[in-house]
């Protein structure tokens, strides 16, 4: 039996993707996809299985997801998904099809928070001086 495993990354946000053969469950953290909320997270996740078309019915995805907000593990998750489809089918076809697409669909998003700095509440800004 053809297993493939899988990760994607977002900010902090870090989801494995595990596929098999099956009936093209799809599962986030142990709950269906058609469960997922909120909506615009899970029409982000169902992205690359829409576009796979008969590919995602013929397999299983198991998806555990941990950290981050809840949109950072949706892009999290769509790239383990791509990811795994991709390896499993081998197909490049399907790989520039998603690369035209949305490069972030294969490749990690490598943005990161700016660390705060002294003198200040956040990255940039700064308390105010007065001269007077």
């Amino acid at each position: 039996m053809k297993i493939v495993l899988t990760s994607g990354k977002r900010k902090t946000a870090i989801a494995r993707a595990t596929i098999r053969p099956g009936k093209g469950r799809v599962r986030i953290n142990k709950v269906p996809v058609e469960l997922y909320n909120p909506e615009m997270a899970r029409d982000m996740i169902m992205e690359p299985l829409i576009m796979a078309k008969e590919l995602a019915s013929k397999v299983d995805i198991d998806v555990n997801i941990s950290g981050g907000g809840v949109m950072s593990q949706a892009e999290a998750a769509r790239t383990a998904i791509a990811r795994a489809l991709v390896e499993w089918s081998g197909d490049e076809e399907l790989r520039k099809v998603y690369l035209e697409y949305d490069r972030t669909l294969l490749v990690n998003d490598v943005r990161r928070k700016e660390p705060k700095k002294q003198m200040g509440r956040g990255a940039r800004k700064r308390r105010q001086t007065s001269y007077r």
